[in-house]
């Protein structure tokens, strides 16, 4: 730490360079890497360069931090844009350059905030800027329909602090993964080593919390998840239609009597209306052998409109459309501007609505379930808040768009977490991967292989009782934030006060 203070003391650009490289630690602390250490040193990186700086310089380098941080986090955009967008190399690159460049504007504001009030507040910088940055992830879930991607508590599934997961979510486990490098940076800047203990005992609560049970074991289900492996420059094209359809019949005709079997989102490429006969044939098999059947297909409401749907045949039921749509893969902002520039505005399937907030709940004959359909499942509150009290948690995607880029496993993480928020096991069936069963602990129980066909045959636990975070999401760890802040105010206030020559 005293060389980078060395360093930037004799060459004060190389700060902004610092700050990069800091925020390009952060996706290596996420999966497919895992490495959760580089988590803390990232944020002890950026310490090393805002402290005692001026707003202007603290502004830069946050903005600076989230170019590294996005720009290597996000790159699997690319993928889509390029292979399955049909834009070129040198134009790809662009539109992911301009995205990383924009998105990362939200750091000029957490810059400022920061620099130019919380900084100044007594243990601003140990207590004040872990509250700012859950403050700063909580915005960014939900800013512009929100791009909640990249938050330093997913890095922390293989770690003692996961144990914050279910009690306050993955916001809490942030907070005290960057109160952690705070109370680090002040030890090793200013030789305040007792803080090492509170290092100490925030990893031993992290530790003992994970070994609390909210919940207790009631039953087992026999769960079956079909990964297609389908080629999306292929799939919506008409030909392909019954090539599909043989193919989920192939790979699950061996799989009937399994308690329930999920195909992936979009499995079938016929509208709902059109596979009248198909889905009549795979309800009677379900209810001649007694299992539930979980699949992905479009749909359409009275008025013509492109729904993203899951349905439950056999000895289940219900309908679920997908309620948060993903910006210009399945609707296009600004679209009378956007759409017919390049094939990456017109991407199929990309005219979609949202569907109700409110939707009652699949069922798998007497299991409750709670579905999310692929970029739902980011999304914490709305994963927590779908189904009151669900007895499994299912979700489908089709990850195919992200080739075999980080996008998928980063996808996969945050699954993980929601499995561990809420303590219920979660089935996971992808297109092409990545398919996986995960335990109510967040950790995968078996996965298939990407990019190949293939059945994932597991038991999933039937969880009862809720976690804390189940009952209050986020919201116990966002009004900390808003009270440690409010409270270092009122401190600087006081003493301020106390500083002002008496006018008597």
């Amino acid at each position: 730490m005293l060389k980078i203070d060395s360093l930037l003391r004799k060459y004060p650009s190389a700060g902004h360079v610092v700050a990069l490289a800091g925020g390009a630690l952060v996706p290596f602390t996420l999966a497919p890497f895992n490495w959760w250490p580089l988590g803390i040193l990232s944020v002890l990186l950026l310490l090393a360069c805002i402290d005692g700086e001026s707003t202007k310089k603290v502004v830069l380098r946050f903005y600076m931090y989230n170019l590294g941080m996005f720009g290597v986090g996000a790159s699997w955009i690319y993928v889509s844009i390029n292979v399955y967008g049909g834009a070129s190399p040198v134009l790809a690159v662009s539109l992911v350059a301009l995205f990383v460049m924009w998105w990362s504007l939200i750091g000029l504001l957490h810059g400022y905030v920061y620099g130019k009030f919380i900084s100044r507040l007594p243990l601003g910088l140990v207590l004040g800027f872990p509250a700012m940055w859950v403050l700063d992830e909580w915005f960014r879930g939900w800013f512009l329909t929100g791009f909640p991607w990249l938050f330093l508590g997913y890095g922390h599934l293989s770690s003692p602090l996961l144990g914050f997961a279910p009690l306050a979510g993955v916001f809490a486990i942030s907070f005290f993964a960057v109160l952690t490098a705070s109370l680090l940076y002040h030890s090793l800047r200013h030789g305040r080593h007792w803080y090492l203990i509170a290092v100490t005992a925030i990893w031993l609560s992290g530790y003992g919390l994970s070994h609390l049970e909210y919940v207790s074991p009631d039953d087992r289900v026999s769960v079956v998840a079909v990964q297609g492996n389908i080629d999306q420059h292929t799939k919506w094209r008409r030909e392909s239609v019954m090539p599909i359809l043989k193919t989920y019949t192939d790979l699950t005709e061996p799989e009937w009597g399994a308690e329930l079997i999920v195909w992936p989102e979009a499995a079938i490429t016929l509208f709902r209306d059109k596979a009248t006969w198909y889905l009549q044939q795979l309800d009677r098999k379900g209810k001649e052998s007694g299992s539930t059947l979980v699949l992905g297909i479009p749909d359409r409401d009275d008025e013509g409109k492109f729904l993203n749907t899951a349905i439950a045949v056999g000895e289940g039921e219900g309908i679920y459309h997908k309620r948060r749509l993903v910006p210009f893969g399945e609707y296009v902002p600004l679209e009378n501007w956007l759409r017919g520039i390049i094939t990456f505005f017109d991407l199929p399937m990309s005219h979609n609505e949202a569907g109700e907030p409110l939707q009652p709940a699949l069922r798998a004959g007497d299991l409750t379930l709670s579905l999310s359909i692929c970029y739902e499942v980011v999304y914490a509150e709305l994963v927590r808040s779908t189904t009151g009290s669900p007895d499994l948690f299912v979700t489908i995607s089709n990850d195919t768009w992200f080739g075999t880029s980080i996008g998928p496993a980063q996808h996969l993480q945050m699954a993980q977490m929601r499995a561990a928020e809420n303590a219920r096991y979660l089935v996971r069936a992808t297109n092409n991967g990545i398919t996986a069963l995960i335990d109510h602990k967040g950790a995968i129980v078996k996965s298939l292989p990407q990019s190949e066909a293939g059945v994932l045959r597991g038991d999933a636990v039937v969880m009862t009782g809720m976690t804390p975070f189940h009952r209050y999401g986020h919201a116990p760890v966002l009004a900390l934030s808003l009270l440690l802040l409010l409270v270092l105010a009122g401190i600087h206030a006081y003493w301020k006060s106390m500083e002002s020559p008496n006018p008597g």
